[in-house]
């Protein structure tokens, strides 16, 4: 699911199309891309994320959709002004790619938080690999956005880097680690080690594990630390997941899928084989024909144009070097973006309540014991953190209510227009 380079090309057609509206409009705004697209953390049904900046009294919302309908750049019944949200938007789906599009104006927040994603992914080379599949993981389960009772990206990342950072193995950090392991390692700590009702999310410093009491003394406006409590590097005071409601629903998937991949990896697993998949991750995560297709279809739209030049430009203002994993146009944009995810597994051997990096705060309520590199915790895992599911009673594996299969919600589907014949006809469905 790693972004390709004809997949970079096309989303910076859709950027360039919208950014010449809006240069018609007001010739001095400055436009920017944030989130994903900026990363590279984007999924092949990702949207992007644009910022405008310029100088007006209030956010020109209605004026800018006027000139995307006059000028044909999104499907009619896809443009809608949100101006009564907490930052208001205009959110959009491109009329050739069915890529969609969120316009803000005048947040830098966001642009930000691009730019410290990108220096944590230059530290820990591991992190976007680990990112893409947790996505791809949430995604199909509907669990991706707010809205939907998910998380959001942000907070994903921000979970990761903290995983990474306070890892008690200091090798967990090489490019050259056993990624499966890491993954199962991940969703050990956040699907049943880490204590939501108690414990705060810093990476700041280093990263650490904080009492939300703590957090709590500096957050401002009355507001008290949401369940899943992530302290935002950027803007002291603010809890990332306040407004991720559904962060339960999220560590009940993560806590399926260590059930799943753990057993996965035991060496009883070799007895009775899974003739359902073809590969471990197999087991929690499927990628549909319809996103096949697509794909299959951006190839040969944009496959010619990877190595083209400077009209594909889009004259963003890019205040720093994007990372390898993030756009590349050079002749080396191939290779890097057809590097294979090396996630393998190992047997359970290696696989140990102790290997988590939840072993490494007492507020996470596991005991830890100091042997060298590795951290063991002590006894069997015990920490429900209050909400009633026990995962792994009498052995079973149980598939929470969180988990809404492998078969991604229909908001999802990549839906073709009846004038739309270059579209693969599977994603007309």
């Amino acid at each position: 699911m790693s972004p390709r380079p004809e997949e970079a090309v096309m989303r910076k057609e859709v950027v360039k199309r919208i950014e010449t509206v809006i240069k018609d409009l007001w010739p001095t705004a400055d436009v920017q891309i944030f989130g994903s697209f900026s990363t590279g953390l984007y999924l092949p049904t990702s949207d992007i994320d644009l910022v405008v900046f310029g100088k007006w009294e209030s956010p020109p919302l209605q004026l800018l959709e006027q000139a995307l309908r006059k000028h044909n750049v999104a499907e009619p019944y896809s443009i809608k002004v949100l101006d009564k949200a907490t930052v208001p938007i205009i959110k959009l789906t491109d009329q050739e790619t069915e890529v969609k599009v969120d316009i803000s104006f005048n947040v830098e927040t966001g642009v930000k938080a691009a730019r410290l994603i990108k220096d944590y992914m230059k530290k820990y080379t591991l992190l976007p690999y680990l990112i893409l599949v947790l996505k791809q993981f949430l995604l199909q389960r509907d669990l991706n956005e707010v809205f939907t009772g998910g998380i959001s990206s942000y907070s994903l990342i921000l979970m990761a880097i903290s995983f990474l950072q306070l890892h008690p193995r200091i090798d967990a950090r090489k490019l050259d680690e056993n990624l499966g392991m890491l993954l199962i390692e991940f969703f050990e700590l956040y699907g049943r080690n880490f204590n939501y009702l108690k414990t705060g999310i810093r990476i700041k410093n280093g990263g650490a594990y904080v009492a939300k009491e703590e957090i709590m003394k500096i957050m401002t406006n009355g507001y008290r630390p949401s369940m899943l409590c992530i302290e935002d590097p950027l803007l002291p005071g603010n809890d990332v997941g306040r407004s991720c409601y559904g962060a339960m629903q999220v560590k009940q998937v993560f806590d399926y899928a260590y059930i799943v991949l753990s057993h996965a990896v035991s060496p009883l697993a070799r007895s009775y084989p899974n003739r359902d998949s073809e590969s471990t991750l197999g087991r929690i995560i499927k990628v549909t024909q319809e996103v096949i297709d697509y794909r299959a279809w951006i190839k040969n739209k944009w496959g010619s144009k990877v190595n083209l030049s400077p009209d594909l430009d889009i004259q963003i203002n890019e205040r720093e070097t994007i990372s390898p994993c993030s756009i590349v146009q050079n002749g080396d944009a191939e290779r890097l973006y057809n590097q294979p995810l090396a996630l393998s597994f190992t047997g359970t051997q290696q696989l140990s309540s102790g290997s988590s990096a939840s072993s490494v705060s007492s507020l996470s309520g596991s005991d830890i014991q100091h042997n060298g590199i590795k951290f063991t915790v002590k006894g069997p895992h015990s920490h429900n953190q209050g909400n009633g599911y026990n995962s792994a009673s009498n052995g079973a594996v149980r598939q929470p209510v969180g988990n809404r299969g492998h078969h991604p919600h229909s908001r999802n589907i990549w839906r073709r227009k009846k004038y739309r014949d270059s579209l693969p006809i599977s994603l007309s469905r």
